[in-house]
Order: C-alpha cells, then structure tokens, then sequence
C-alpha cells in the first residue's frame, strides 16, 4: 500500500495492539524459531535472530517466551516443524492482498484463509497470481517527532538504504532484504524504536479506494486475516487518503 495509507494503518493497529499481544508473541516465536533453524541459536552470529530478539524485547515478550522459542529452532525441545507459507487473493475492488503465514499445521492455515477471503467478499487466487505486483523490501515506518531529518538521512546512507521518503508526519526507509537486519540494528543502537518495521511485500502498482463502503470491506479482511493465529503479516496494494482510513475507524 502507499506510505500515507501504510503509516494511516499503522497508527490504526497500535489503538488496538493490547488485544493481540498474545498473537504478536506467537508470531514472533514463530520468526524466532525460524530464524534459528535457518542461522543458528547464536544472536551474535544470526543477524537475523539478533533482530528478532531485539524486536521481542521492544514488545515486552517474556525472556523465557524468547528462550523456548530458540531452543524449538535448534531442535532442542523437538516436534514441531513451522513452515512459512505465502497466499495471494483479491478484496473488495480488485484489491490485490498477499498474506503471509508461518504455521505448524499448513491444511488448517488454508481452510482458514480461504474461507477468511471468502466471508470478506474476496477470493483467494492461485500462486503466483499477483507475486508479480509486489517486490519483497524491508520497510521501516518512523515518525517525525522521534527523530530529525538529518540524522535518519545519515542513518539510511550509511546502511545502504534503496530509498527514503520524507512524509508529513513520519519518514519511510524502503531497503533490500539484505540491509534490513542492519538498519533495524542502527535504529536500536540509537535507542529509537520505528513504528513499523518489517520485511514486507511492497507494490508496484496502486488501486486507489475513494469509496467509503469499498474501504471498510477491504479493511475488515485485512483485519480479519491479520486476526488468523497463523497469519504473520497482510500486504496490499490499496491506497486510501488518511481521512477516509479516520471514517473507516468511527
């Protein structure tokens, strides 16, 4: 989605962040797990588990939540085996959303997002569907009162940022997957926590919402997806001005 309607969610999502703690620590013991498995159980070697921890921590997720979450990725509690999934659908308007699910159980994470798109008003596409209209970057969302203009440029040149953009009310830093483990690590060095920051889905091309109906349909399905206990991120290509995000929210 575009940086306003991406940094209009955001603010959208934090009202609501209290109620989902638990499904935001299941998520990150889910990353956590994973990036072990893949690098490693040593942060100090695992650019990747180094941020994730950090990430948890910002959170206030439990030491000993973070502490199992490592040991399942070294196979030292055993059993479960999380795989990540990626599925691709359409909302409301032709809007192309890509959902992202990290799971133990991939038949039930299926039947759970598709029958998701499908009381939303959506339909869930075949692989490949849209993958072509999103390219896969590390975003960071920040907000101007947290940090000036000047030294978030500093930060993105010296981390080989692709992109900063200087909006309103915040700053977004668009990278390659490769550099964002190292700008989210200069980000905490500094003490400033960004008010998103992920490897996302980003789109090349827009849909642009301007109906009020359309936008609470498609937001509902996003909301209702990201809800799933399986889902670890939605990403779409809608844009919507901020005051019809704020009409969308009363």
């Amino acid at each position: 989605m575009a940086g306003h309607s991406k940094w209009a969610t955001t603010k959208r999502h934090k009202a609501v962040v209290d109620a989902k703690r638990g499904k935001i620590f299941s998520v990150l013991s889910k990353e956590i797990s994973l990036a072990t498995r893949d690098g490693g159980k040593d942060p100090e070697f695992n650019p990747r588990l180094r941020t994730l921890i950090a990430k948890a921590k910002q959170s206030n997720m439990p030491a000993d939540n973070i502490e199992r979450a490592i040991k399942k990725g070294a196979g030292e509690l055993g059993g479960v085996s999380i795989e990540e999934l990626l599925y691709e659908g359409y909302a409301t308007g032709g809007v192309g959303l890509i959902v992202e699910v990290t799971t133990d159980n991939k038949n039930r994470s299926a039947s759970e997002v598709r029958s998701t798109f499908s009381k939303g008003g959506g339909n869930l596409a075949g692989a490949g569907a849209l993958a072509f209209n999103f390219k896969r970057k590390g975003q960071f969302l920040i907000a101007k009162d947290k940090i000036d203009e000047d030294s978030i440029t500093e930060l993105a040149l010296e981390n080989d940022a692709e992109d900063i953009i200087t909006e309103r009310d915040h700053y977004e830093i668009v990278c390659e997957t490769s550099q964002y483990d190292s700008i989210a690590e200069a980000f905490n060095k500094i003490d400033i926590e960004p008010d998103s920051s992920e490897l996302a889905y980003l789109p090349n091309n827009f849909v642009s919402i301007t109906d009020l109906d359309a936008a609470k349909k498609i937001i509902k399905l996003v909301e209702s997806l990201e809800d799933l206990e399986d889902v670890k991120a939605v990403h779409g290509n809608y844009d919507m001005e901020e005051s019809l995000l704020e009409e969308v929210s009363e």
